[in-house]
């Protein structure tokens, strides 16, 4: 490392960038992360860190992401994607690599280190996203900035994708149908270990310009990884029956219905899955030495933090739709119409402090305080077309940040004690926010408010929003009595609609 230069982190809002981040500050190097939306990474405890600068930029922006470099000595290229619904999500990896070499030439870097995948690339079952993952490491070594690739298989760690779908395949199904990949040999690496690899690497001039394998101690298969959970976590052996008809499509459809895994993202995992994924050479060892978890020390302090709420970053953090234009400054033509809005409110006495806590807590296993099976079946009919339903639920049962994701919404906007903006990422035809705001009144009094905006896509959005007003009208207005209920004391009347002016809305 050069003195004064910074270490550049792509992918920062992501699993494995959202906690590579903390652990450089706290080995004293200054870093530098692009993301594209800062407000996430503001919303962490580490974010006010002094060696620590938070930049906008996008990958498929040459110019930001060159901007984003300056004066870095090394960067993380820690983006891919890993969802199949995108088309052309390959000519996307494509593009964002060639980006990450101009970057990386035009500042002068002196290397960069990139988590790719395990898997034979000459295999001929090689999935479209483990391939290209190989064109990515072929991109970044075509460069003149050296590179070090580190290639993994399974990360097992609270909040992770892999572990998010061996968690709840295991709790919910008793007796499972598999697919034959279920005995593929894989050799899964605890998100402890990932991280200390990446990290360790900057003091290891030896990695440079290396392809290097690292996995965990064990080879093993996907059955032994159910095994493995059951009994750390105290469940009956499940009953497995394999059967050879479950493509890795059909088998995402089905993990998609069963956890909280999104199938484009239980897909390419599916896939993976499909091919042995074991470490062909284990040079990395010698050179970053560091103590390797087992699979079941892997799962269980994944488990242990996931029951206690320490869950750092999770694989719903990254990506997810920006805030569309609209929910700047209220009604956009150049957006594609006009916002439709509707305001509810309520007044009662109550502490501002405890109605917030009541706000903060919506959602997940909290629920939201009112026609609980209604909720429940708009989550079931969102997941049975592909959205994400109310499985993914909450990171922390009490505690919000920008950029978390919330049952079936992503958090926008988190201004405690005052107000929280939430955007809808269920499928519907048009973009939805809902809004929660209180408002401090005379003699102890609080005033709560929810307000709800749609932009409607064609006539079909105009006909779901006139449709569902009236079930709206009934739910909202209820859940602003359960929390006046509970949280406060003598409501001043029953809920009613507010006019919503456009000028409130300029405030994201």
């Amino acid at each position: 490392m050069t003195a004064n230069r910074s270490i550049l982190v792509t992918g920062g809002t992501g699993y494995v960038g959202g906690r590579l981040i903390p652990m450089l500050l706290d080995r004293g190097y200054r870093v530098r992360a692009m993301v594209r939306s800062p407000q996430k990474l503001l919303a962490r405890p580490w974010a006010g860190h002094p060696a620590l600068d938070i930049l906008p930029g996008d990958a498929l922006d040459q110019a930001s992401f060159i901007q984003a470099g300056e004066d870095c000595d090394t960067a993380y290229y820690l983006i891919h994607s890993m969802n199949a619904h995108k088309r052309r999500f390959a000519e996307a990896d494509r593009k964002a690599a060639e980006n990450m070499v101009a970057c990386a030439e035009q500042n002068g870097m002196q290397r960069i280190i990139y988590l790719g995948g395990l898997g034979d690339k000459d295999h001929e079952n090689l999935s479209h996203h483990l391939r290209s993952r190989h064109e990515v490491e072929g991109i970044l070594e075509a460069g003149r900035v050296p590179v070090t690739n580190l290639r993994a298989a399974m990360i097992l760690g609270s909040g992770s994708a892999s572990f998010e779908m061996l968690r709840y395949l295991v709790e919910r199904l008793p007796i499972m149908i598999t697919p034959r990949w279920l005995r593929t040999p894989c050799q899964p690496i605890a998100i402890s270990n990932v991280l200390d690899y990446l990290a360790g690497c900057l003091s290891a001039p030896q990695t440079t310009g290396k392809t290097l394998d690292i996995g965990g101690p064990d080879i093993l298969n996907y059955q032994d990884l159910i095994d493995i959970y059951c009994r750390v976590a105290g469940l009956p052996k499940r009953i497995i029956i394999s059967v050879p008809v479950l493509t890795p499509w059909l088998s995402a459809k089905w993990i998609h219905l069963v956890t909280p895994v999104p199938a484009s993202i239980a897909q390419p995992l599916a896939e993976g899955l499909s091919i042995p994924v074991i470490c062909k050479e284990d040079m990395i060892r010698e050179w970053v030495p560091v103590k390797l978890f087992s699979c079941e020390e892997a799962i269980r302090t994944a488990l242990k933090r996931v029951q206690q709420e320490q869950v750092d970053t999770c694989c719903f953090d990254g990506g997810g739709q920006l805030p569309p234009e609209w929910t700047t400054c209220g009604d956009a033509d150049y957006a594609g119409g006009t916002v439709m809005r509707r305001g509810y409110r309520i007044a009662f006495e109550g502490e501002i402090s405890k109605v917030w806590e009541a706000i903060e807590a919506v959602g997940g296993r909290n629920g939201w305080y009112f026609a609980q099976s209604l909720w429940r079946l708009r989550g079931m009919l969102d997941r049975m077309v592909g959205g994400p339903g109310l499985m993914r639920g909450r990171r922390h049962s009490q505690k919000l940040r920008t950029g978390d994701a919330l049952d079936f919404w992503r958090v926008v906007a988190h201004e405690p004690p005052r107000r929280l903006l939430l955007l809808s990422e269920m499928k519907a035809p048009g973009d939805a926010l809902l809004e929660f705001r209180i408002h401090s009144k005379s003699q102890g009094q609080v005033r709560l408010e929810m307000v709800s905006r749609f932009l409607p896509k064609g006539f079909s959005g105009i006909a779901y929003w006139y449709g569902m007003l009236p079930i709206h009208d009934w739910l909202f207005k209820g859940v602003l009595v359960q929390i006046a209920r509970k949280f406060g004391d003598s409501p001043t009347g029953s809920p009613h609609v507010f006019s919503v002016e456009k000028e409130l809305e300029c405030k994201l």
